[in-house]
């Protein structure tokens, strides 16, 4: 399946979720080590002899023990050679637990691919669970999936629990219950949307209140968000895809390809064709 002329690598599996070693996910899924438009979240249990993960063609090499956690709609590719790998969706995951609850991990607010390192005990502890996990997955017993929902609850915990006192403590605050939602939103509408007022409206809030949160919590404003969100797929439709600069600007929303090279050149420093030809 393509997306704007990106492949999206989905799970290969009705219950829209997959679990194994290295070795069983390369054959799994081939189709991973070249970029591809993740549709689903995917949490990789780096070891220090793994290989490299590309996200949004920024490098992250796999030479210590910890996690990433790469989120929907990033386009990656991932030359494993040890560790393991769990991808899940949103709505098997909130099959059990509200869809609202995966969003209040704290780990998930990150940037795409960022390293959350653990500690030896932590990592023994979460290769035992993953090992049972894999159990579990492959067992194909009736109800079983009911059981994985359970065990991949506990590995996002143990996630939380890894980051800063900080977040953990600022998890339930509405500051940030705002700024998850106006991220969500902005995932949803970035390509019809992007000013300010229209997320304001949707999350019953002014857009000066709005903009006073994202400089509390993001140290930016609301609109550089929004500008640097359509940037982001504005560059992964130009490196990963033969779509003309035209084409990009009207999937992306902009009302001509000269206002979208002038937003683009405005935001990265360079036109589109010269960043295309430069990567």
């Amino acid at each position: 399946m393509k997306t704007d002329g990106i492949p999206v690598l989905t799970i290969n599996d009705n219950h829209f979720f997959w679990t194994g070693n290295a070795a069983e996910f390369r054959a799994w899924y081939p189709q991973a080590q070249e970029p591809q438009r993740l549709g689903c979240y995917l949490l990789l249990c780096a070891d220090p002899s793994g290989g490299q993960v590309t996200i949004d063609n920024s490098e992250v090499h796999l030479d210590q023990s910890g996690i990433i956690c790469i989120k929907p709609n990033s386009v990656v590719s991932i030359q494993l050679h040890a560790g393991s790998v769990i991808c899940f969706t949103e709505d098997f995951f909130s099959l059990r637990y509200n869809s609202n609850v995966l969003y209040q991990f704290s780990f998930l607010a990150k940037e795409p691919g960022s390293f959350i390192p653990l500690q030896a005990p932590t990592l023994a502890k979460w290769q035992q669970l993953t090992g049972l996990m894999q159990q579990e997955f492959y067992s194909r017993y009736k109800g079983v999936d009911r059981v994985l929902r359970s065990y991949l609850n506990i590995l996002l915990c143990m996630l939380d629990q890894c980051c800063s006192m900080e977040a953990l403590a600022e998890k339930n605050n509405s500051r940030d219950e705002k700024i998850r939602s106006f991220e969500q939103l902005l995932e949803i509408h970035y390509k019809v949307y992007k000013t300010p007022s229209f997320y304001a409206s949707q999350l019953h809030i002014t857009t000066n209140y709005l903009n006073k949160l994202c400089q509390q919590c993001k140290h930016t404003s609301s609109g550089e968000l929004i500008r640097k969100r359509v940037t982001i797929e504005a560059q992964r439709l130009l490196y990963h895809t033969g779509l003309s600069v035209a084409e990009i600007a009207d999937r992306l929303g902009f009302e001509s390809a000269s206002y979208f090279a002038t937003f683009f050149k405005k935001n990265t420093g360079i036109p589109p064709e010269r960043f295309r030809k430069r990567e």
